[in-house]
């Protein structure tokens, strides 16, 4: 085997790579990049570094101080002092605090042509504007604002022909004009005046020779209704209001359908209609008015109600779209305590057994007044065995009430009553072991009780108003729903 050993066997493994020579310029970079040139002075105090970089910083102050170009002084001159007439004019065209008698261009000193004024002249015209307060009237806020008596007086009476000036709204400006005056000693002469009297109506006064003229300034309004119109969502509130209906308009609303449907039964999907009065004046403004349509479309169920004039003195009710009016409501309290007996089964306090108690006991204070809880007719006002002095009304529609030991009668047998009309005083006659008020109810000749009775009364129109009331639905569903 020529390759296995001897001296003549020749070596395997990596060949060796010569390492190159470095020159002393390259020794030279490396000692220098590898030197920390600016040492921190303020640690290893007392090391070599500590010193060379002491060195270092020695000798770059050394360096700054002895290339110093050293201090040169500039050439210049003084100026002349200023005369005092210099000086006050640099001083009026200069910029200084007002504080040390700034001033702004020349100002000309006065000399013998100037005649010193006895007093100081006013103004030939004086424009402002006055407010009516809460409370205030007319012609007081003329005369605060500066007019004499007799203009104020002559302006309210002009004013009083066209409004009246008891219905001028707090808040109203009146912009006035006063002329100049003969004597500093009497009011300024009014030359003008001018206010908005109503929301239709700008009035405005103005002077001719030596009288007073009124002008009237009719403002153009579009009185067409607004209706608007949505979805219920989550919250009718919201969404109403979201649709741009008023707060007030919005509760006006909520209140209306809620005395013919239960808010609670209104779903997300329901849509609701609401018409009202709206009036917008040729200058921008805006008034809405009374609700006149409230309408609920809940899918099969359709709620529909319009505002009707019945001609009954009661003012404006909500009427079905069919032309019928219902009215709910329970009875009032017709005294005012606290209830001590309640209706039904009881121990009488004074017979000791069983029985029921066919209506509430209200303890009161003798000689306090009984109320009638609702309208009826007085058929019996007299003495009536255990009950004592005892008041019976009907009501109509079957529903009759009873009041009993009353101390005295407030009304006769026959006379008709309204709500809230005092029929009686409260006492102790009859079987009765203090002051209080027996009040039994009625319905269809049985005792019910007085707190569960509700009352309902259904009227309907026909002929002529019924007609009329089905234009006017016709005229509130044709205006257009507000985009």
């Amino acid at each position: 085997m020529e390759l296995a050993g001897g001296a003549g066997a020749r070596g395997f493994g990596r060949a060796v790579v010569p390492v190159p020579q470095l020159t002393w310029r390259d020794h030279l970079r490396a000692r220098l990049h590898d030197t920390e040139w600016v040492p921190d002075l303020g640690s290893r105090i007392g090391s070599g570094t500590w010193w060379r970089g002491l060195a270092t910083c020695t000798g770059l102050i050394a360096a700054a101080v002895l290339t110093a170009p050293g201090v040169q002084p500039i050439p210049g001159f003084i100026t002349t002092g200023l005369t005092s007439a210099e000086r006050e004019e640099a001083r009026t065209l200069s910029i200084a605090p007002l504080g040390l008698g700034a001033s702004t261009g020349r100002r000309m000193a006065a000399n013998d042509l100037v005649r010193p004024l006895a007093e100081t002249p006013e103004r030939p015209i004086i424009e402002l504007s006055a407010t009516l307060g809460s409370g205030d009237t007319f012609g007081a806020a003329l005369q605060r604002a500066g007019v004499g008596r007799a203009d104020a007086a002559r302006v309210a009476d002009l004013v009083a022909g066209e409004v009246a000036l008891n219905d001028l709204k707090p808040g109203t400006v009146l912009d006035l004009t006063l002329g100049r005056r003969h004597d500093r000693r009497t009011a300024r002469p009014l030359q003008k005046i001018a206010f908005r009297a109503r929301f239709d109506l700008n009035l405005a006064v103005h002077r001719q020779g030596d009288g007073l003229t009124l002008e009237r300034r009719p403002i153009a309004i579009d009185n067409t209704p607004l209706r608007i119109q949505g979805l219920v969502g989550s919250s009718l509130y919201r969404s109403a209001r979201a649709a741009g209906a008023p707060a007030k308009l919005v509760e006006a609303y909520i209140r209306t359908i809620a005395s013919r449907t239960s808010i609670g039964a209104i779903g997300a999907d329901d849509r609701f209609d609401i018409i009202a009065d709206h009036a917008r004046a040729a200058t921008g403004e805006v008034q809405v008015g009374q609700l006149q349509y409230a309408g609920l479309d809940q899918g099969r169920k359709k709620l529909r109600l319009v505002r009707w004039e019945d001609g009954d003195g009661k003012g404006g009710q909500f009427w079905d779209a069919n032309g019928q009016s219902e009215r709910r409501g329970f009875m009032g309290m017709p005294v005012t305590g606290r209830v001590s007996s309640t209706f039904g089964m009881r121990r009488h306090p004074l017979l000791g057994f069983l029985r029921m108690h066919k209506g509430l006991d209200l303890a009161a204070p003798s000689g306090t007044p009984i109320y009638a809880p609702i309208d009826g007719r007085v058929v019996m006002a007299g003495r009536n065995r255990g009950y004592g002095n005892f008041i019976k009304l009907d009501h109509g529609s079957g529903i009759s009430s009873g009041y009993g030991h009353m101390s005295r009668f407030a009304v006769s047998s026959g006379q008709r009553i309204s709500r809230g009309q005092v029929i009686g005083y409260v006492g102790s006659t009859g079987l009765s072991t203090g002051p209080h008020l027996h009040w039994e109810v009625w319905k269809n000749g049985k005792n019910v009780n007085p707190r569960s009775i509700s009352l309902s009364s259904v009227a309907t129109l026909s002929g002529e108003k019924l007609r009329a009331f089905k234009a006017r639905v016709a005229n509130l569903l044709a205006v257009q729903a507000a985009n």
